[in-house]
């Protein structure tokens, strides 16, 4: 029996116009933390194996054990390589890929997602013409074998700013994430999260996702950045992470007791 649909629940629910709150995991692979989730705080994770020695697929158990409170998982890419996006999205709820800012190579990159399996040639005509093989294999790919697919591409640099229009025209693109170390870098700020400039471009992403109907959202650690990033009109929410949690919780709880 299939499981459930929470990439398409997830989806929809950005289509209406909702906001979604997700978090990184990159360090838990124990599904067994799932258990001590508070219920209704989270409507995805997007596991990650960047910045530490993991592979994606030891992460698999703690996906099911999601799936089973009713919380999508998406996992962020290593590379930006079609195959490793279909690869991704033939597992999981679905896919985060890392610097997007070409908006060719952006629309293979989706093809790769919600078009599988076709390819070559027949992706080709897809593609350029809009012409599938029969309108059985169009329903197959769009209405069952890709229906759970979302697709989020990271903005992370000013050429990805520049062609955000583009990208966001791309039929499948569900949401828009910026990383805002990698961002911040290429514009001569790294990681001034509070820099006036990364503020302003935040806000430019935000309103030309919005125009085309799509969320976007920017990381952050700190509750103050976030609520400020909500208030630009950010409706893909990513806070914080696993680790970060874990170390906050044990810095502010043993600093009072020590305290006393």
């Amino acid at each position: 029996m299939a499981g459930p649909l929470l990439g398409k629940s997830l989806k929809e629910k950005m289509q209406r116009g909702q906001s979604v709150f997700g978090t990184f995991i990159q360090y838990t692979v124990n599904p067994a933390i799932v258990d001590v989730l508070p219920e209704g705080a989270l409507d995805f994770v997007i596991v990650t194996a960047e910045h530490n020695a993991l592979e994606l697929a030891e992460f698999l158990p703690l996906k099911y054990a999601l799936a089973a409170k009713g919380i999508a998982c998406l996992a962020r890419t290593h590379s930006r390589d079609p195959d490793d996006v279909s690869r991704v999205c033939d597992t999981f709820d679905g896919v985060v890929v890392p610097y997007i800012e070409d908006v060719e190579h952006a629309r293979r990159l989706v093809a790769a997602a919600i078009y599988r399996p076709l390819k070559g040639l027949a992706l080709e005509r897809v593609l350029s013409e809009g012409v599938w093989p029969d309108e059985k294999s169009r329903r197959y790919i769009l209405e069952d074998r890709c229906q759970n697919t979302v697709f989020v591409p990271m903005i992370e640099s000013l050429a990805g700013v520049e062609n955000l229009e583009a990208i966001c025209g791309i039929p499948g693109v569900n949401a828009i994430f910026v990383g805002p170390n990698d961002l911040t870098t290429t514009m001569g700020i790294p990681n001034e999260y509070d820099h006036p400039d990364l503020i302003a471009i935040l806000k430019r992403i935000i309103d030309v996702a919005d125009r085309s109907h799509i969320p976007a959202g920017c990381w952050f650690g700190k509750t103050e950045q976030m609520r400020r990033t909500i208030g630009q009109g950010s409706r893909f929410v990513v806070y914080s992470n696993d680790g970060a949690f874990l170390r906050e919780s044990i810095g502010n709880s043993f600093t009072a007791l020590r305290s006393r």
